[in-house]
């Protein structure tokens, strides 16, 4: 099992940009695709972004492609989410989720995940 803990998130005015940090406790990490979601009220929780175990390969929604990118860090246990040219709609509470399968991540079943970290972007 994967522990994983969030933190970065914050009030930004829309353009601007944030980095979401998720550390990771466990020897599998270095084994997990890891990924992001997040969830906006009222709405359900959706895929952002998610980076493979070797991190050669990235997968993110269409909404934020070009604004957000996913990277990792397996020295440091830890997966970050660079979000560029915020926008009001990328308000939501942001989670971090692994598992050992990229496919059931990408579905958000992953196996761990995080609290969250709220995300504001003001208009």
């Amino acid at each position: 099992q994967v522990q994983l803990v969030e933190s970065g998130g914050g009030l930004v005015q829309a353009g601007g940009s944030l980095r979401l940090s998720c550390a990771a406790s466990g020897r599998t990490f270095s084994t997990y695709t890891m990924g992001w979601f997040r969830q906006a009220p009222g709405k359900e929780r959706e895929f952002v972004a998610a980076i493979s175990w070797s991190g050669d390969n990235t997968y993110y929604a269409d909404s934020v492609k070009g604004r957000f990118t996913i990277s990792r860090d397996t020295a440091k246990n830890t997966v970050y989410l660079q979000m560029n040219s915020l926008k009001p709609e990328d308000t939501a509470v942001y989670y971090c989720a692994a598992d050992p399968s990229s496919l059931i991540l990408r579905t958000g079943r992953g196996r761990s995940w995080g609290q969250g970290t709220q995300v504001t972007v003001s208009s």
